[in-house]
């Protein structure tokens, strides 16, 4: 592979305008690419780790090779309690959904169990919310309207019998 060119730090702003461009546009690949060029440049830049996290999430249901172990990752270096809290649920409620559009046996439980966990993840974010700000209200909302829309529900406990003697 040839070297990489560096980004200059003067151009971050418009690099992260085209990544959430690229995002919108339904090309996660371009914005993963132009936020790891921004990450080289400014190691620890809070909005290119968020729109690589999204772009990353976006791939899960487009069948590209992507792991939540990536995903969480970059949720690491996400820094701020809600932020972190936030994300956790945008991660889990985009597994969801990948989920449920593979269509395999089993994923209608997987996706619950998904989505009560992006539930529990934006409970605590909107409890430490900043003022002015449901973002994590809507997303709870987004989640509880999906597990009623698919009838999903939790995987039955598994009963097992002892063993006669």
């Amino acid at each position: 592979m040839s070297e990489l060119k560096q980004l200059s730090t003067d151009a971050i702003p418009g690099a992260l305008e085209k990544a959430e461009r690229y995002r919108l546009l339904n090309e996660p690949a371009e914005a993963e690419s132009i936020c790891l060029d921004v990450l080289a440049a400014e190691p620890e830049n809070q909005e290119a780790l968020i729109i690589l996290l999204l772009a990353v999430t976006d791939r899960f249901s487009k069948s590209y090779g992507v792991s939540d172990t990536q995903a969480k990752e970059i949720l690491r270096r996400i820094t701020g309690e809600y932020e972190q809290a936030y994300y956790s649920g945008i991660l889990a409620e985009r597994r969801a959904k990948a989920q449920l559009a593979r269509g395999t046996p089993g994923c209608a439980h997987q996706a619950y169990e998904s989505l009560r966990e992006a539930m529990h993840w934006f409970e605590k974010a909107e409890a430490i919310r900043p003022s002015g700000n449901d973002d994590a209200l809507l997303r709870w909302n987004t989640c509880a309207r999906m597990i009623a829309r698919n009838q999903l529900t939790a995987r039955e406990e598994e009963r097992a019998e002892p063993p006669l003697e």
